[in-house]
């Protein structure tokens, strides 16, 4: 580092992080600021508002952080202050009209991620229907908690769960919840598989201060089956850093994976260490009980022509997987509807032959 100026080491983060940033965001926040002084490992960042100040705070001081310590590979700690002339020298009236400025461009901007991060929430999967049981219920009151308070209570919530178990079902849950209670805030729902096919994509069309930009300025990130990021490094690279910039300033992360961190092979430790930060709660198989509620709750109008033996023969032999038990009674349902009969437990059975072995 002793070899760069201060204006040489400033000039090269500025360069990297317009390639970070998207257009508009490095405009109006970084393209005016200047490295003031340097005391010890604190880079002391002088900016052009309050305003400035409080925004880049809260939005991109870890991202600025992080990008100092790249270029002078030592350890960095940043503070910005509002100085009266920047490296740019703007006179006060000029501040005046520039910090109005900002205020017009964050509600622009906003505008825009609102519009583009309406998440694909499943109608179906709400609190009103996930059925709480024994194996479910402190998950369930875990994703109502970040559901009141998102961004303050577990942040992250590690959901994990073998499949079928109601983890999607609790993370659009979150979401569904998060829009209702707080209309503005920003959410985005996605799998893993989606997340990397769009670091594909960006960087095929040379788009990625735009992807970065879309998913560091969320409120709520919900990612479903994160194990599936473990050996794809280009996207673990993104998520880790997409990660920090969204917990540094307080935005709710949701994680669901089918392991715990510690049981995901190949995950990274900076990484695993992260999603240990918040809270971990798991979905184990439901008992007979739960089984019995849920098919109850699923059964609708078809009450008439599946009987309680029917709905008891399913709970019994459907025992690790919600998704299975709630199929084997839509084909049973199904069946009822098109002959306009009764089913009993032996045409189930029959009808289940592929799902549930005679031996069962």
């Amino acid at each position: 580092m002793s070899s760069m100026t201060q204006e040489q080491i400033w000039t090269a983060v500025q360069e990297e992080l317009r390639y970070q940033l998207a257009k508009p965001s490095y405009e109006t926040w970084v393209k005016n600021t200047s490295l003031q002084s340097l005391d010890g490992n604190t880079f002391r960042i002088a900016v052009p508002s309050k305003l400035a100040k409080d925004w880049l705070e809260d939005r991109f001081a870890s991202l600025i952080q992080e990008t100092l310590q790249a270029v002078t590979g030592t350890e960095a700690e940043v503070d910005f202050v509002v100085a009266a002339s920047t490296s740019r020298r703007q006179s006060r009236q000029q501040e005046q009209d520039e910090d109005d400025e900002p205020r017009l461009n964050l509600e622009e901007e906003q505008a825009d991620l609102a519009a583009g991060l309406n998440a694909e929430l499943n109608e179906k999967f709400k609190f009103s229907s996930f059925v709480v049981g024994n194996n479910s219920r402190f998950a369930h009151a875990a994703a109502m908690a970040v559901s009141d308070s998102p961004g303050q209570a577990y942040n992250p919530l590690f959901l994990y769960g073998g499949v079928g178990l109601g983890k999607t079902h609790l993370m659009h849950a979150i979401g569904h919840e998060v829009r209702r209670r707080f209309p503005k805030k920003r959410i985005s729902y996605l799998t893993s598989e989606q997340f990397m096919n769009e670091v594909i994509a960006s960087i095929q069309t040379a788009q990625m201060s735009e992807f970065r930009h879309k998913y560091r300025t969320v409120d709520v990130l919900l990612i479903d089956d994160v194990q599936f990021l473990a050996g794809k490094d280009r996207t673990k690279e993104e998520f880790f850093h997409t990660f920090n910039a969204l917990h540094e300033i307080n935005k709710q992360i949701v994680i669901s994976s089918e392991r715990p961190p510690k049981e995901i092979p190949t995950l990274e430790g900076r990484l695993r260490s992260r999603f240990e930060w918040g809270l971990i709660a798991d979905i184990q198989p439901p008992d007979f009980e739960t089984r019995l509620a849920i098919l109850k709750s699923k059964l609708g109008t078809a009450g008439g022509y599946v009987s309680e033996d029917v709905l008891t023969f399913i709970a019994h032999k459907v025992q690790k997987n919600i998704r299975e038990l709630e199929g084997a009674l839509t084909r049973v349902i199904a069946f009822a509807s098109i002959h306009q009969r009764e089913v009993d437990s032996e045409a189930a059975a029959r009808l289940l032959s592929d799902i549930i072995p005679a031996a069962s």
